[in-house]
């Protein structure tokens, strides 16, 4: 497997259809994906660093059972998962994330299924103002609604 994907997630809001579309496109593609959380907390002084402790062990717990039910479907179908969470301002994260690995072929935001401006994203979102940034292709998923027909 020399193709690889990544679908990132946002504080722990994951889209249906983003998993169902990373399986599609890495069983055509045999690649492996990598899903990555990303969970917006700042540290801005030592001195709150003990108290989030608590916290971030409860935050890996629960990303780890997200994890573990993610990767099952996956791994039936062959398709090699890892799965990772970062903690921090999201976009600094993604990208040292992405300094530390290999290429990836094709990046999924995994999380909003309702993503604005019609599917793309906002300028304003953090992932918006990086897209171009990325080696890849930056994918986002979007629930087709049916349209009425009128009489």
């Amino acid at each position: 497997m020399f193709q690889r994907i990544l679908v990132i997630f946002e504080n722990e809001r994951i889209c249906s259809q983003a998993i169902s579309y990373a399986r599609e496109l890495a069983l055509r593609m045999d690649s492996e994906v990598a899903f990555l959380m990303l969970v917006e907390m700042a540290f801005l002084d030592r001195v709150y660093l003990g108290s989030k402790r608590n916290t971030i062990r409860q935050l890996e717990a629960r990303i780890g059972k997200m994890g573990g039910s993610l990767t099952s479907e996956f791994m039936k179908e062959g398709i090699s998962v890892s799965v990772a969470l970062r903690i921090g301002d999201a976009a600094q994260e993604l990208l040292k994330f992405l300094a530390e690995r290999l290429p990836f072929q094709a990046v999924i935001w995994g999380s909003d299924e309702d993503l604005p401006q019609g599917g793309h994203l906002a300028r304003t979102h953090w992932l918006g103002k990086i897209a171009d940034t990325l080696e890849c292709p930056l994918l986002a998923v979007t629930g087709k609604t049916p349209h009425r027909k009128e009489k």
